[in-house]
């Protein structure tokens, strides 16, 4: 995630007040959308951060660009604007989004198979490995890798679990190797 400790801020402040008006799985959503927005057409935070459009006009492009979003995220990027604080928009939502999982006890993991995991996999998984880390669920996403023949990695934050076929061959080469 993001190490900026500006963005943390934003995002606590942005968590706290969502959480007090009961809107945190809204305005997850519509942030969500915005960090598209944004890595999609970084010209945007750009023309955002540029001096020659003045912050009145540039919070009138905002606010034309974004009328469906919650008033809480426009009041937050109109802040942002203000503090010249525009380019941590999508670190501000990757660490809402960390509050968000922390506080619903949700983990964010990959899974690298050889195929498309089914619901009941995926589920399984999560149930399974949610345990192991000490939260309630995991939210994944499936990775289709063909050289692990057979078998799944799990990624959760710098945690791997790793039980590929490949894997355990390389193990049995380095015991093999080694004796």
């Amino acid at each position: 995630m993001s190490q900026s400790v500006v963005a943390k801020r934003y995002a606590q402040a942005l968590f706290e007040l969502a959480q007090t008006n009961g809107q945190t799985g809204a305005i997850q959503e519509d942030l969500l959308e915005l960090k598209k927005v944004f890595q999609t057409n970084p010209e945007l935070g750009q023309l955002l951060q540029s001096p020659r459009l003045k912050s009145a006009k540039k919070k009138e492009l905002m606010a034309d660009s974004f009328k469906g979003a919650n008033q809480l995220i426009l009041n937050t990027l109109f802040l942002m604007l203000d503090k010249k604080r525009i380019d941590e928009v999508v670190n501000l939502v990757n660490e809402f989004i960390s509050y968000a999982n922390d506080a619903a006890g949700i983990a964010d993991a990959k899974v690298y198979s050889t195929r498309l995991l089914t619901v009941d996999e995926s589920q399984a998984i999560s149930t399974a490995f949610a345990k192991k880390i000490g939260k309630t669920a995991l939210r994944i996403e499936n990775i289709i890798d063909p050289s692990l023949l057979g078998g799944i990695r799990l990624q959760i934050g710098n945690i791997i679990y790793d039980s590929s076929v490949s894997a355990k061959l390389e193990r049995l080469e380095r015991d093999l190797i080694g004796s």
